[in-house]
């Protein structure tokens, strides 16, 4: 049953939402580019079976930019990309004069994109404990002269089922067992790009997804760990359907001599070679389906232009828009990177386990209010944080909330409005009436009254 939460002061006496206290053991798990509205539109039975055993968030708001690497490193800090760091999935540094890119293991790796934030593997491994990671994004960096303490780089050719293996075994083993552990996959985020969200052969790509999801139940149960740890499974961000009909082409606009394309398609980082201003009214002027900004003038929404890192201008291609270079480009079917107010950007979100509630199903939470949920879990001291605990206490058994189905919260609702409508009637009609005289009672002599002597 679909469930409207409420969390109003006036009801705070009653309460249903209290549980016992969960064991510290956790599991995130992010499959790649997972759009929240693929679970209207496919079947998933094994996650429909995880779900009904716990929790959904239907839709999770992303960070700007909707990409893997900003948006992986929110879910594990709690922070907006200009206060982590990790602007995009390629950067450029003016100060070290150093570029990130996703595809070059050296520069990945390397601590001085990472060290601006505190990752929770990190807080983990600080409170005595000790972290796991199979191939989560900065998971094999050495952050704050930290590393996880067991942890696989990326490896696309490795199964999700090793993955998954080599987690269970970090969990169960006697010596220094984990309590900890992420792990990425990178589908349908891969298949989505080559075909697109909307595509039919996006059909097969999900329906292992879920069978990837019944492997890693299955083998929870197998390792005796189904009932005693914590597991959140989402995703970074959604999907856009794209075309090679809807291209946004730079040469045909600007020289390749004013600028340097720091990062691309669709919110892509420009670093100008000439004026500044210069480059952004030639940028500016190139198309109707983009939105040209300065680093000064990016909407405070974005939360995103308080990072030397950010390229003093940016383009925002329209929903499902590229930019290229070269009209020969390749352009992807799918894509993602969009403003992060679209649905599309979207993912999902569920979990289960002892620190969660059975059946329970709320509209939406921010990525940055995951953070501050598995740091409770965990009973980690959370660092400074853009989420709030706030938003996921009715996903918590430990935590006070209430739950009201939806009809009864349509009823309560309607039962507000009627009430409000109500008293302002009531009080326009005491300010059109006149004041009445004062009522004085007759008296009358009676003979029978005692006070009559």
């Amino acid at each position: 049953m679909h469930t409207l939460t409420l969390t109003l002061s006036l009801l705070h006496g009653i309460i249903v939402c209290s549980g016992e206290s969960p064991l510290s053991r956790l599991i995130l798990v992010s499959f790649d580019g997972f759009r929240a509205d693929y679970l209207l539109n496919h079947s998933f039975p094994n996650l429909e079976e995880f779900i009904s055993d716990g929790v959904l968030v239907k839709d999770v708001e992303n960070v700007f930019i909707t990409k893997t690497f900003p948006n992986h490193y929110s879910i594990v800090t709690g922070l907006y990309a200009e206060s982590h760091g990790i602007v995009a999935n390629a950067m450029y540094d003016k100060d070290t004069n150093l570029t990130f890119r996703v595809t070059d293991i050296s520069s990945k790796t390397n601590p001085v994109w990472w060290n601006e934030a505190t990752p929770i593997w990190v807080t983990n491994q600080r409170a005595g404990q000790k972290s796991g990671s199979a191939m989560w994004p900065g998971s094999d960096v050495t952050i704050q002269n930290i590393t996880n303490h067991n942890f696989l780089p990326y490896n696309s050719n490795v199964p999700f089922e090793e993955r998954v293996n080599n987690i269970t075994s970090w969990f169960t083993r006697t010596d220094d067992p984990i309590n900890f552990a992420t792990l990425y996959f990178e589908e349908p985020d891969k298949s989505g790009h080559i075909y697109g969200p909307e595509n039919k052969n996006m059909t097969d790509t999900l329906n292992n997804v879920d069978k990837n999801i019944g492997y890693l139940v299955a083998k929870l149960k197998e390792s005796k760990l189904w009932d005693t740890v914590n597991v959140i499974i989402t995703s970074d961000h959604g999907m856009a359907q794209c075309s090679e009909d809807r291209v946004i082409v730079l040469d045909g606009c600007i020289g390749r001599g004013n600028y340097t394309l720091v990062d691309s398609t669709p919110v892509a980082a420009v670093l100008p070679l000439q004026d500044t201003k210069l480059v952004y009214n030639l940028l500016k002027n190139c198309s109707d389906h983009m939105t040209v900004y300065l680093k000064e003038d990016i909407p405070e929404r974005y939360h995103y232009k308080h990072n030397k890192r950010i390229q003093p201008i940016i383009m925002v291609a329209d929903e499902g828009w590229s930019i290229v270079q070269n009209a020969s480009s390749n352009v992807s079917l799918g894509n993602h990177g969009y403003d992060n107010s679209l649905r599309s950007m979207h993912p999902f979100l569920a979990a289960h386990g002892p620190a969660f509630h059975k059946g329970i199903k709320i509209s939406k939470i921010n990525t940055v209010d995951i953070y501050p949920m598995m740091c409770h879990i965990l009973g980690l001291k959370a660092e400074p944080n853009n989420g709030t605990l706030s938003s996921t206490k009715c996903l918590l058994a430990d935590q006070w909330c209430i739950h009201v189905p939806e009809a009864i919260g349509i009823v309560l609702g309607g039962i507000l409005v009627l009430a409000t409508i109500s008293c302002v009637i009531i009080m326009l009609l005491k300010q059109k009436m006149p004041i009445p005289r004062q009522f004085t009672r007759l008296q009358f002599q009676d003979d029978d009254d005692p006070l009559i002597g």
